[in-house]
């Protein structure tokens, strides 16, 4: 299959905002010329080359008309949902990291900013100095395996355990390696609920260890619920630190009451809105039936799970394309349905009160995308409430500018490390 390369066209009408329909409609071509000029597959006049980069730069300077309050860069940025988070609290973002293409057509599409989005994350740890000087690091990195042995059995035999041994090999590790070059005055890092019992604890104890005891920073931890914000119940767990001492108190933040939270009713589309195609097909429904009726006989409960518009659904998974079997609607008289990529963007709170949130891969692409992001709201709430914290950092920083060592050299092992999901 022929890898879709981003063309000159395709990135300045990302910047400008405009889906492929928007452009032929600016520049008043046909849908297939539209195409081609997507594809590569024909020359762009120069006129409308021109006419792109106008609507880019109108709305840039939209963008750059905001004052920002601190910068931050956002690795594994996924489709920006830890961005908007620190964009609602004055943050300007000013470095991109996500190796997944279709990610970044919806993240160019949604962010109105010039700066390229870079791919791969350890081509930067490898040199820290090609990201730009930054006052808080964001991270949804992925969670991976480390190779423990025990502390104490390291000490035994005289052999290192630390940052330089237990972390190689891991994007954990390229996030480190970054936080020890630049030395961000904060940073906040999101993962799955389970990275703290990953291992049986061992995975999240290391991560701790590098992030306190190795590059010194007062870290502190919690897990969160989206129940509150969004009508979902979705587990995650937050890692705050700051370089310097603050009297951010992450255990005792109180959170909104769950039992107030909204219900699916709140971001479901009117019926008539709704493809058909969202419908199951009669052979899936009756193979979903059956699949839970045979685990049902065996005692355990895996299975579909149907809501309605009272309830708070399951958490949306990255799989959800595959048959939404997590999260499947309730159509009285009818056969359930999916969520609508557009209900998928409001579960996860991208889509929520006067933001609005653009969509422009594939059903399957969109899932997948939904299903990996941060729910919105949380990351909000975590960030007002880091905001004064942040802002006495800053302030801390210029009176006593941070340490400006030079970045660790590690050696990485040849093979390579497998993902772990939670």
């Amino acid at each position: 299959m022929r890898t879709k390369t981003r063309t000159e066209f395709s990135r300045l009408r990302e910047q400008a905002g405009l889906t492929l329909e928007e452009a032929e409609g600016l520049l008043e071509v046909s849908p297939r010329t539209a195409y081609r000029y997507e594809d590569g597959t024909s020359k762009v006049p120069r006129l409308a080359l021109k006419t792109l980069t106008d609507a880019a730069d109108r709305r840039l300077k939209l963008f750059e008309a905001s004052k920002a309050d601190f910068r931050f860069i956002d690795l594994f940025a996924g489709i920006g949902g830890l961005r908007l988070g620190f964009e609602s609290i004055g943050g300007r973002c000013v470095f991109t990291a996500e190796w997944d293409r279709y990610s970044q057509q919806t993240y160019s599409l949604n962010f109105p900013d010039n700066h390229r989005i870079n791919g791969d994350v350890r081509e930067f740890s490898k040199n820290p100095d090609l990201i730009p000087e930054h006052d808080i690091l964001l991270a949804g990195f992925p969670c991976q395996p480390f190779s423990l042995a025990g502390v104490s059995k390291k000490n035994s035999l005289g052999r290192p355990h630390g940052f330089l041994c237990d972390t190689q090999g891991t994007l954990f590790f390229d996030t480190a390696q970054i936080i020890a070059h630049h030395r961000p005055a904060a940073f906040v890092l999101e993962n799955v609920k389970n990275l703290e019992s990953h291992d049986q604890g061992r995975t999240f104890a290391t991560i701790i260890n590098v992030l306190q005891n190795e590059l010194g920073y007062h870290v502190q931890h919690r897990v969160i619920s989206s129940e509150p914000w969004v009508p979902q119940k979705r587990e995650r767990v937050f890692i705050v630190g700051f370089r310097e001492r603050t009297e951010f108190d992450f255990k005792n933040l109180k959170l909104p009451s769950a039992k107030s939270g909204p219900k699916l009713g709140s971001i479901l589309q009117p019926h008539e809105e709704v493809d058909p195609k969202y419908t199951l097909t009669p052979r899936l429904w009756e193979y979903l039936q059956g699949y839970k009726a045979k685990h049902l006989a065996k005692g355990n409960g895996f299975g579909f799970s149907v809501f309605g518009p009272e309830d708070v659904a399951r958490t949306l998974s990255a799989r959800y394309y595959k048959d939404g079997s997590e999260v499947l609607i309730d159509q009285p008289g009818k056969r359930p349905r999916r969520l609508t990529p557009l209900e998928c963007a409001r579960l996860m709170g991208f889509d929520r009160g006067d933001r609005r949130f653009r969509i422009e891969v594939s059903d399957t692409q969109a899932y997948r995308q939904f299903g990996n992001a941060v729910v919105v709201p949380v990351v909000e709430f975590v960030a007002e409430a880091m905001k004064a914290h942040i802002k006495a950092a800053l302030e801390a920083q210029r009176e006593y500018p941070a340490f400006s060592g030079p970045a660790l050299t590690v050696t990485r092992p040849s093979s390579p490390v497998a993902v772990v999901h939670g």
